[in-house]
């Protein structure tokens, strides 16, 4: 089973991933994961991304399907795959499609969080992260109480990109690039779209529902 999880910024995809991970004994593939990790064992590959990204540019598309490639080729984990961050346009999807076709494998589903766009500013712009813990808290919909959380108030902080501006940008460079995708997917019967604005545990049965079907 391999599945591929798309979603805008704070739709929740990192949550219900690991669910995923957890329940069905997945290997969730994360292009910046293989990134650091391929500069990390310093292979020829690596040394090439590194030179790239210290510039202050993007890794080519070809550079990112070479690294799927070598994950599609460890017959450990490759059937058993949740793709979360990729593909990010449609020339990496059709890359992927090629791919897979030459392993002999395929995708089973693709998931789509669906989230409105308030719901996502408010997601992102209330977002509270504990420097001292780790612990994450969101003003607007699970915030800091005495009860919850036990560290001083003055160690919860933002991230400096989570503001109104950016995370518009960001939302309509997702809807720019994923919406071709997501057609891609449909006109193959792929395509399932999940209630991203529900609660956690009811968006991760609607995931295991739907691919508790595909399976049987």
């Amino acid at each position: 089973m391999n599945i591929i999880l798309f979603g805008p910024p704070g739709a929740g995809k990192g949550t219900q991933a690991t669910n995923l991970v957890d329940e069905f004994n997945l290997y969730k593939i994360s292009t910046g994961d293989l990134l650091r990790k391929e500069i990390e064992k310093k292979t020829i590959l690596g040394t090439k991304i590194k030179k790239i990204i210290d510039k202050g540019h993007f890794v080519s598309d070809e550079l990112i399907n070479d690294l799927i490639k070598k994950v599609l080729l460890d017959k450990k984990i490759n059937n058993k795959l949740i793709f979360d961050g990729y593909p990010r346009n449609l020339s990496q999807a059709k890359a992927l499609e090629l791919l897979l076709i030459n392993n002999n494998l395929k995708i089973s589903c693709v998931l789509c969080l669906n989230v409105d766009k308030e719901t996502i500013v408010k997601r992102i712009l209330g977002r509270q992260i504990c420097s001292n813990c780790g612990s994450i808290f969101n003003e607007y919909f699970n915030p800091s109480t005495m009860n919850s959380h036990k560290c001083d108030v003055k160690f919860l902080q933002k991230r400096s990109d989570d503001n109104e501006k950016t995370i518009k940008s960001r939302i309509e460079t997702y809807k720019e690039k994923t919406l071709p995708i997501l057609n891609f997917y449909k006109k193959q019967n792929l395509l399932y779209e999940v209630n991203g604005m529900a609660k956690i545990d009811d968006i991760s049965k609607e995931i295991r529902d739907i691919i508790t079907t595909i399976e049987t």
